[in-house]
């Protein structure tokens, strides 16, 4: 069989996972078995299945079996699409009971002709006077406070991902990233052609050493970072290694993409107290108020805004009329604070349910936060772990969806708290715990 019909054989199979013909933690046959099924060479079996492996498809080994990964969803569908009965761990979008009260009531009115005939017009990258001094004043924090000038307006927190880094990186340029990241960046960076350079992390964030030298070897063009309640390991840089890194960055004349997302889980302000000409800052709605009303903002400093806006313009980012005036007024009148308020309670709650049912396990948490990294016992893999929990119908994200360096991921997976019911959570923190202490439970199938 030439390369081209094994690969094609491979591309069947993963659209039959595409299209849920074959649903997560399902067991494929021995690879002798599919040989015969596909009327193909046992070594081309196992060709194909060393392609379903590699594109992170499937996982397991000769002799234990081979599952259908928890991941198999990833680039076919959205993240946030409804999975059924499934307990999802994976998907990091708090949504609390009654906001969709609160969210009615701050925007009676706003279907009203007058209102939406504002509303609906084509609105600008800086939107409206209202909407900037409205935004500078509820993302203030601390020492910091931007100025309503500073405000470029996006449709989401990814675009401005996507604008600040192709503002600041040239195409062909790299950026420093803590080595277990935020995803999404990935996949926007190689869109960008821009190469990632992993940056070395301890208990209290990047190192400043590490970005020392990185720069040395790899010339870097900026930072991108989230200093606050860490995607995905929940940490907050402390204020001494927030003064060391901003140091360092200044020194070397780097920019730091700062990403806030979920800073509105804690007190600290963002690192642009302390380099206020150094940091982009980055925010959005689509966690303090849900995915489906989502702003996102960049704050920038004066001498990159020119950039900014160019790059916001460029790729087509400008957010909704309709979104900035919804956002607007609720940030407005009080109700983005408020669900801010009850959500701090509520992750502090649903860490707490963790806390009880994975004691004795080896957790990185933060009792503010959404999510928390849990690294698994020896006896476990991160993919197979995630696939045994899919059998469970559980989603949890693996280790690999978030390191920068392939092959470089610690044996763990990450928990987002934030989606499932109270007792949905209740289920899945309780089965986990228990299967925590099971073996693999994968028969041998070769």
């Amino acid at each position: 069989m030439s390369k081209f019909e094994y690969l094609k054989l491979a591309d069947t199979v993963a659209v039959e996972i595409a299209n849920g013909a074959l649903k997560p933690g399902d067991r494929l046959p021995p690879q002798r078995s599919f040989a015969y099924e596909r009327k193909i060479a046992v070594s081309t079996a196992s060709r194909v299945y060393t392609e379903l492996l590699r594109r992170g498809l499937v996982v397991g080994e000769v002799g234990r079996g081979t599952f259908v990964s928890g991941e198999t969803r990833r680039g076919v569908s959205s993240l946030t699409e409804p999975r059924g009965q499934r307990i999802d761990l994976e998907v990091n979008y708090p949504l609390l009971p009654t906001q969709s009260a609160m969210i009615a009531r701050s925007l009676e009115g706003l279907e009203r002709p007058e209102a939406l005939d504002v509303a609906l017009r084509q609105t600008s990258i800086t939107g409206t006077q209202a909407a900037r001094t409205i935004s500078a004043e509820f993302l203030s924090r601390g020492d910091w406070s931007p100025g309503a000038d500073q405000f470029v307006f996006t449709a989401n927190g990814r675009q401005c991902i996507a604008a600040a880094l192709a503002a600041v990186v040239p195409s062909g340029g790299r950026c420093g990233v803590e080595a277990l990241t935020y995803p999404f960046i990935k996949d926007i960076a190689a869109r960008l052609g821009v190469t990632l350079v992993p940056l070395t992390m301890d208990e209290e964030g990047v190192r400043p050493d590490a970005v020392q030298k990185a720069h040395r070897e790899a010339h870097l063009s900026a930072l991108y970072i989230q200093p606050t309640i860490q995607n995905p390991l929940g940490m907050t840089m402390p204020p001494g290694r927030r003064a060391d890194l901003v140091r360092v960055v200044e020194k070397l004349g780097l920019p730091i993409i700062e990403d806030t997302v979920y800073s509105f889980l804690g007190d600290e302000a963002p690192l642009a107290a302390l380099a206020p000409d150094t940091c982009i800052v980055l925010d959005s709605l689509s966690k303090k108020v849900a995915p489906g009303l989502a702003v996102g903002f960049i704050v920038s400093p004066p001498r990159l805004r020119e950039r900014i806006m160019a790059s916001v313009r460029s790729g087509g980012w400008t957010a909704s009329g309709f979104a900035l005036a919804a956002g607007t007024r609720m940030m407005g009148d009080g109700t983005v604070s408020e669900l801010v308020r009850l959500k701090r309670i509520d992750a502090a709650r649903r860490q707490q349910m963790a806390a009880k049912y994975l004691a004795g396990f080896e957790v990185q948490a933060n009792i503010q936060s959404y999510h928390l990294w849990l690294t698994l016992p020896p006896h476990w893999r991160s993919q197979t772990f995630v696939a045994a929990a899919a059998r469970r119908d559980i989603a949890l994200t693996p280790s690999t969806t978030f390191a920068v360096a392939p092959g470089h991921a610690p044996n763990a997976v990450r928990l987002a708290l934030g989606a499932p019911s109270t007792e949905q959570l209740d289920t899945a923190l309780r089965t986990l715990g228990g299967l925590l202490t099971e073996k693999e439970d994968f028969d041998t199938t070769e």
